[in-house]
């Protein structure tokens, strides 16, 4: 409709008790909802209670439970922290009964990109050489290696090189060998290593770390050869050394990565990471569903789209556990929302620890509202899998990674994975890239959209003001992945951003 007939608040569900401002409503403005007038100012993306609701009495939007009330709330009233409060999560849990994959494309009509054919390895979409680290020890070694390729003329004439990216962290020494930490520190790192967006890799340790690289090459079955190397800085003389050593190296590998060359591939060789960072009151109702409709739109075609972020789908696990294909794929989804109870209890946390500042700001009272949103990005597609943080994603369609909600955190562990695209939502205006995999920033609002332009790729403003709907969103999202599968550089890949945000979940106690 005309912009001037849109109404200033949006209802989301008519079991809703609020509704969300489309824009900065004054008070006394009226909302364009049957008749109600705001009673304060109500910031763009917060909530104005559309009935009166009693003290204690539980409060609903997307027509769920999103928290308690802690006063009581007149119609046209902003709803927020001062009178909102976190509700114990309620839902009821049913599992495997919606499981239709309805739209499925047989092959002949799936789409396909154009990717790099790794074989067994997978299909990239980029073509990176990767120095994967041990240990911190190895970091300030591994960074010279990589400067010497990126800024110091190590690329010239290999121009079909990404670049070269040094995958360096605060871990791999200090814990048990025997821990959950220790495991799924070496779990990432050999996801990275077979990751198929690197043309090849180079392990470098210390030598004396607890993390040493026999038993990862052993246990995952880590080959060296033509693509993989592996060298350590004590064996090999100090760190000129080894800097010499590895930088020889990577020029062995550097005409094998850079003769590989783009081919029609299909959508069953793309993996596609679903994030949210930086939330707001918008991030439920434009961004991520209309992320959710192009995840469906991956998942029809034959590829594979994942959701992650388990402290942020807490209070709707129960809208996963129904598109779980089998029960045990439900059930090992709440199991990992057990882990997550007993985790934040021993830590002296809790899971409402979340939302963040900025979430707040943006409208986001209660993990039960954010969590309601984000699950959105999931789309509707059946859950055909749960996957423990880096393990391998080897099964097609829409699946989920138990990983925490740090975004650092969580899509390195969805990239170890094998996830080569990233799609990132965002309300508040995160800039972060993921080497070697490219990220698509998608805003919620079209206010956040311009005043950040250089950073963000894609704007779905339009579907709160009218302008679009989810549907069309989504399907523009689709075809830009398609394209930044294919070659097409993302914003942060044009100002060369990626190569801080590989940040290993830490697990447990560093001794």
């Amino acid at each position: 409709m005309p912009l001037d007939e849109v109404p200033a608040a949006l209802l989301l569900n008519p079991a809703d008790d609020v509704a969300v401002a489309r824009r900065r409503i004054t008070r006394g403005e009226p909302t364009g909802l049957a008749g109600l007038t705001a009673n304060q100012l109500i910031p763009r993306g917060h909530k104005v209670a559309v009935r009166a609701i009693a003290a204690g009495a539980a409060l609903r939007k997307f027509g769920q439970v999103i928290g308690v009330s802690t006063q009581d709330i007149s119609a046209g009233d902003h709803v927020h922290l001062h009178n909102l409060a976190m509700s114990e999560s309620g839902a009821g849990h049913q599992f495997a009964v919606e499981t239709v994959a309805t739209g499925m494309l047989p092959p002949d009509h799936c789409r396909s990109f154009m990717g790099y054919d790794r074989g067994a390895g997978g299909v990239g979409t980029r073509n990176y050489i990767g120095i994967v680290t041990t240990v911190n020890c190895s970091a300030t070694v591994s960074r010279y290696i990589a400067d010497h390729f990126n800024r110091m003329g190590g690329l010239d004439g290999f121009d079909n090189v990404d670049g070269v990216v040094a995958l360096t962290h605060g871990l791999g020494c200090a814990i048990s060998a025997g821990s959950e930490s220790y495991r799924t520190l070496t779990r990432t790192l050999q996801g990275y290593a077979r990751h198929p967006n690197f043309g090849g890799i180079v392990m470098v340790g210390l030598g004396c770390e607890t993390n040493q690289i026999q038993p990862i090459l052993e246990h995952y079955r880590l080959e060296e050869g033509e693509r993989f190397r592996t060298l350590n800085i004590q064996a090999t003389g100090g760190t000129r050394r080894t800097i010499d050593a590895a930088c020889g190296m990577i020029r062995e590998m550097l005409p094998v990565a850079n003769a590989a060359r783009r081919t029609q591939q299909p959508l069953s060789g793309l993996k596609v990471a679903l994030e949210c960072g930086g939330s707001d009151g918008y991030s439920g109702i434009t961004a991520n569903p209309a992320l959710g409709v192009a995840s469906d739109l991956i998942v029809r075609n034959g590829g594979t789209s994942c959701l992650a972020e388990t402290p942020e789908i807490y209070g709707a696990e129960h809208l996963l556990t129904r598109r779980a294909v089998t029960p045990e794929v439900g059930h090992k989804l709440m199991q990992r929302i057990d882990w997550w109870r007993d985790y934040t209890a021993r830590n002296g946390a809790e899971l409402n620890n979340n939302p963040s500042y900025g979430n707040k700001q943006g409208g986001l009272t209660t993990i039960l509202e954010k969590s309601l949103g984000a699950v959105a990005k999931g789309g509707s597609m059946p859950l055909t899998a749960v996957y423990e943080y880096a393990e391998i994603i080897d099964q097609p369609g829409f699946v989920f990674m138990d990983t925490p909600g740090y975004d650092p955190v969580a899509v390195t562990g969805q990239v170890a994975g094998g996830c080569n695209v990233v799609c990132f939502t965002t309300g508040r205006g995160s800039v972060s890239g993921w080497k070697p995999a490219p990220t698509i920033k998608i805003a919620t609002n079209t206010e956040m959209f311009d005043h950040m332009r250089e950073d963000m790729d894609i704007d779905t403003g339009g579907i709160a003001t009218g302008t679009e709907t989810i549907k069309s969103a989504g399907e523009r999202i689709f075809e830009h992945i398609l394209a930044v599968a294919s070659g097409e550089r993302t914003l942060s890949e044009e100002f060369d951003y990626g190569d801080n945000e590989f940040v290993p979940w830490q697990i447990g106690a560093i001794l």
